[in-house]
């Protein structure tokens, strides 16, 4: 089997192959949201996967005026990083036990997924102010604002409420 090999030859070929790869995780996290959202037992953490659902939807549509405003279609590129990022949430969906200390590993599983789509959203503005396309820039840093803020709301909830319950049960 032979590996296809990427090939960059200046910053928008692989700005681009980023915004796709960005753009397939998003969608997929509109599928996942849902049943994070429901596999929580904590309203507050019910209502936070649902909100962050809210948000995805909008990065979805971010990412595609973005291809718009490129005069392209909106194209995914399969994610394998997000890819493997849900399997590991879909594993705490499915977990079993004290419901709050499930509560506190679909946190961590979303969190990384949080982590993940920091660092790629910090990275293709980085890009896009490289390329003089601030219009770009400025919908990426919304996105990455709102990714953050996620993050921290994900934080607070395990560290003031989910994470002392459960250690709680030893």
């Amino acid at each position: 089997m032979q590996l296809i090999k990427a090939e960059f030859n200046n910053l928008e070929e692989l700005f681009w192959d980023q915004i796709k790869d960005i753009y397939d995780a998003e969608k997929r996290l509109t599928d996942a949201l849902p049943k994070m959202a429901d596999a929580a037992n904590d309203p507050t953490l019910k209502s936070a996967f649902r909100e962050h659902l809210e948000q995805t939807r909008h990065h979805v549509e971010r990412l595609e005026q973005i291809f718009r405003g490129a005069g392209k279609e909106p194209e995914r590129e399969t994610c394998d990083g997000i890819k493997g990022l849900l399997k590991e949430g879909d594993e705490m969906i499915e977990a079993r036990g004290d419901k709050t200390t499930v509560d506190a590993g679909l946190i961590a599983a979303a969190q990384r997924v949080e982590h993940y789509e920091i660092a790629v959203y910090g990275t293709v503005r980085t890009y896009a102010e490289s390329l003089g396309r601030n219009d770009f820039a400025d919908l990426l840093q919304r996105t990455l604002d709102e990714e953050g803020a996620a993050d921290k709301k994900l934080s607070q909830i395990a560290e003031r409420k989910l994470n002392p319950a459960a250690a709680a049960r030893h």
